[in-house]
């Protein structure tokens, strides 16, 4: 776990938050989770997970989007930095792997399979642009299946453009680092990283990585 000092996202936040998680999903429809349904369910259509193979699931939270591909027969491997969190995704997910970690850190040395998808949801726009980008290479380069794919939804807009003129009708707008695809796809193709991205609602997309 990370000890950052004046850390920003605290994994107390979260493990206070745990609890009534799942239900704030079902009664804030707006910003920031318009579409949230829609981005879980375009992450598992653009995988085409089969039966059987490996994922990881980065900031599982409570274990929404790792369900998904539990009922497609993945073997599930899941990781958060809230206790909390994790505590809500076993009892969902009883036969996946799990792991206490926070992203911002190197993965636990026992996760030293590839995987054929590696898979994350609402947890990266907690992270500037180039710390997006290092973690998605290091992911793909180190962890990711030589045919596999890292997909990644999130709060996302196609351009500062958007982003401004979308946030001109949210009163309470929370500056976060949140995704803008013409700035992203640029650094991850700098990057050496092939992508793909789609818009999925006003103010969310996923993007699809793979080896360049």
């Amino acid at each position: 776990m990370s000890n950052l000092p004046n850390d920003p996202f605290p994994a107390s936040d979260f493990d206070d938050w745990a609890e009534t998680y799942d239900q704030s999903l079902l009664e804030h429809t707006a910003f920031p989770f318009d579409g949230y349904d829609r981005v879980l369910e375009t992450i598992l259509l653009r995988a085409n997970p089969q039966p059987g193979q490996s994922v990881l699931d980065l900031g599982t939270g409570t274990g929404n989007l790792a369900l998904l591909f539990a009922e497609k027969g993945c073997r599930l491997t899941c990781t958060d930095f809230s206790e909390a969190m994790l505590a809500k995704a076993r009892n969902k997910l009883p036969r996946a792997a799990f792991y206490l970690h926070d992203l911002r850190e190197d993965l636990p040395q026992e996760l030293t399979q590839r995987f054929d998808h590696i898979v994350s949801a609402y947890v990266f726009h907690h992270f500037e642009l180039d710390q997006k980008i290092g973690i998605c290479a290091n992911l793909v380069r180190s962890h990711l299946a030589p045919s596999g794919s890292l997909l990644i939804g999130d709060i996302s807009f196609p351009s500062q453009a958007a982003q401004d003129i979308f946030r001109q009708g949210i009163p309470d707008w929370e500056d976060e680092f949140y995704w803008l695809a013409d700035q992203a796809l640029a650094g991850l193709e700098k990057a050496g990283l092939t992508t793909d991205y789609l818009q999925v609602s006003p103010c969310a997309g996923v993007y699809v990585l793979r080896a360049g």
